[in-house]
């Protein structure tokens, strides 16, 4: 039978509780009454009737739904439902016993005192027990009110309540809540202020029926589940698609804090964003030990003005540093983020300096001038196909230039110097991936010699948003009304928000041991890659669109220097574990310092002479895991069609 699926352990408990509560209030009540005619009698003198009226009471409570209440969210709807459930037992109750046995023996009036009695016994142990979860009434007996149009909620925990209380409240409210999905099977047939928990979220189409047949079908779908992880989001994105509904999130319960808006304001929820389709569970951060890292320290930044150069800036300023060197080789980057810095941190010390990594003799009046305590090297070319163009370019930038950084911070007298890698040093198939990977080597091998100067190099994935990235790409060609373009079917990436990434990397670096010169490299845990496919077909989603419907995606095949799936550990490194919740290890592979420097000597001459053979092939020599790019399958179709016209 339905009915018994949706019987839980605490469904019980509380029916339990109802049950027992109306047996005695109807004993009081009777005692109390026969005390006040001065014929007092004892207990279960009227045993049949307290029986009786039990048994009305679990059937009228039940049909009523008053075991579903939540009591952690127990509020002025389930005092309202409380009344009415009461009221009509007491109703039921009275003809019952009068056709049983004319009422014999039983005072008429004590059915005046049952029924405050019960509403009491009922109402306040849930009272009580959300005092002992929140620590605060107050949200009980705020004004409820319906939205208008219907949604339906995914996740049935505090934000929904909060969701649910603040639409009732504000009488400006667009929604209004007809069901809640929850992953926890003993929420399901429950209610949180009068709205019940239907289903799982894997129920969602049934649960949709089921509204659809009742006339109160949701329009909308909002999650309000904070930890929801990118693929539940992308399923229910694509679920929500397939019932014409639009799927959007709710704000943070911050945002809702009463004080906080205009009570008379309207309440917006948020569409849902490529990031909350690639998000995990946020990582647990010991916050301690970074702001201990950065308070109080001179902290340089190369590549300031950049993606990453930027967050790690905004996040090294919220940590109160000494003073913060601003470096970048772009003027106007560089202009933007010293613009935020003087809006949003204008009492913070800092420098915005111009400069080139490449010039070492720069960077040695800088960095001797602004005497860094801790330098993070995010400058580098980053984009595969244009450093593929070109090869010298990027290895007098990504080579030398932290070649350059490391040495002057080891003259300078820097504690430690950060190195930004990247995933595509892992069995590069590019010059930029192979680049990133000699100056690891360059890192890695400091680490290992150096007395003074730590040397900690952090790789991840691509940055999502980040400049020269898919997604921005895809925004503009939405923008434009498509076609998306995808290289292969196949191709896959890792992806990390930015700020997230930034996060790891102050994380990995607070946590490295003071005298720790193992040459290690941290490794950012980046979840599941991401297929792009699959990204594209979410991103129309998001705009409201069908794919292959109203915008195309077409296949470009792979660019120069560009690889199908991106790998966050060579095989001769041995993952390590470490302490850090969502940071790997990686074990070096043992460098000869001296004659890792010879070699990049002779690499960084031939890309000054723009030798571009020889600095491949330096380059090849130094990273022999290096290999050739998958061809582009468009390439392989041009040269069939020749070869059979041959």
């Amino acid at each position: 039978m339905n009915w018994l699926r949706n019987i839980n352990g605490r469904i019980a408990t509380v029916a339990v509780h109802d049950v027992f509560m109306a047996a005695l209030s109807f004993e009081l009540s009777v005692w109390f009454r026969y005390q006040s005619y001065g014929k007092p009698q004892d207990f279960f003198f009227l045993w049949h009737g307290t029986a009786i009226f039990a048994c009305v009471c679990a059937i009228v409570f039940w049909r009523m739904g008053l075991y579903r209440g939540i009591w952690h969210y127990a509020s002025l709807s389930d005092l309202i439902a409380i009344v009415k459930a009461v009221t009509l037992a007491i109703l039921i109750y009275l003809p019952v016993m009068f056709v049983m046995d004319r009422l014999d023996n039983f005072p008429r009036s004590a059915m005046f005192l049952n029924w405050p009695m019960l509403i009491a016994f009922l109402m306040i142990p849930r009272l009580l027990y959300r005092f002992s979860k929140d620590g605060d009434l107050s949200a009980v007996f705020e004004r409820t009110d319906d939205g208008r149009v219907p949604v339906l909620l995914i996740g049935a925990g505090d934000e929904a309540e909060t969701f649910i209380r603040e639409m009732a409240r504000n009488r400006l409210a667009s929604y209004r809540v007809v069901g809640i999905l929850d992953h926890k099977q003993s929420r399901i047939g429950r209610d949180i202020r009068g709205v019940t928990v239907m289903g799982g979220l894997d129920q969602i189409e049934d649960v949709v029926q089921t509204l659809d047949r009742r006339g109160r079908k949701p329009q909308r779908i909002i999650i309000t589940w904070s930890k929801l992880d990118g693929i539940a989001i992308g399923t229910l994105l694509e679920r929500a698609e397939s019932l014409g509904l639009s799927l959007s999130r709710m704000p943070k319960v911050t945002d809702f804090q009463r004080g906080n808006h205009d009570p008379e304001a309207m309440i917006e929820v948020q569409p849902v964003q490529v990031e909350d389709l690639l998000g995990r569970p946020q990582q647990v951060l010991d916050r301690d030990a970074m702001a201990a890292l950065i308070t109080g320290q001179r902290v340089l930044i190369t590549g300031a003005g950049g993606t990453i150069g930027s967050e790690l800036s905004r996040q090294i300023a919220a940590l109160a540093p000494a003073h913060v060197t601003l470096l970048d080789n772009g003027e106007h980057a560089l202009y933007r983020i010293d613009l935020e810095f003087a809006e949003s941190w204008p009492e913070l010390s800092r420098s915005a300096v111009l400069g080139d990594v490449r010039d070492v003799e720069r960077l040695d009046v800088v960095f001797h001038r602004e005497q860094p305590d801790l330098v993070f090297h995010a400058a580098a070319f980053k984009h595969v196909p244009m450093v593929e163009s070109n090869p010298n370019e990027g290895v007098l930038t990504n080579v030398m230039g932290t070649a350059n950084v490391a040495r002057v911070c080891g003259t300078a007298g820097v504690k430690v110097m950060v190195q930004i890698s990247t995933d595509k040093a892992v069995n590069p198939t590019s010059v930029m991936g192979a680049s990133k990977r000699i100056a690891e080597m360059i890192c890695q091998g400091l680490s290992l010699t150096s007395t003074n100067c730590r040397f900690v190099t952090v790789r991840f994935g691509n940055v999502l948003g980040s400049t020269g990235s898919v997604v921005p790409l895809f925004q503009r060609q939405l923008a434009r009304g498509g076609p998306l373009t995808v290289t292969d079917r196949e191709v896959t990436r890792y992806f990390m928000t930015t700020r997230e990434a930034v996060e790891l990397i102050l994380q990995a670096t607070a946590a490295t041991p003071e005298g720790d010169q193992g040459g290690k490299i941290y490794v950012l845990d980046m979840g599941q890659p991401v297929r792009i496919l699959d990204l594209a077909r979410q991103m129309i989603r998001l705009a409201g669109l069908t794919p292959e419907v109203d915008i195309p995606i077409t296949f470009t095949g792979l660019r120069p220097g560009e690889k199908l799936y991106e790998e966050l550990l060579h095989d001769g490194e041995a993952p390590q574990a470490t302490n850090l919740s969502g940071v790997n290890l990686a074990a070096p592979r043992v460098i000869d310092y001296e004659l890792l420097s010879a070699q990049v000597e002779k690499l960084a001459a031939a890309a000054t002479a723009r030798d571009t053979d020889q600095t491949l092939a330096l380059i090849r020599h130094l990273v022999p895991e290096m290999q050739d790019s998958p061809p582009n399958p468009a390439d392989l179709r041009v040269k069939k069609t020749i070869a059979q016209a041959d």
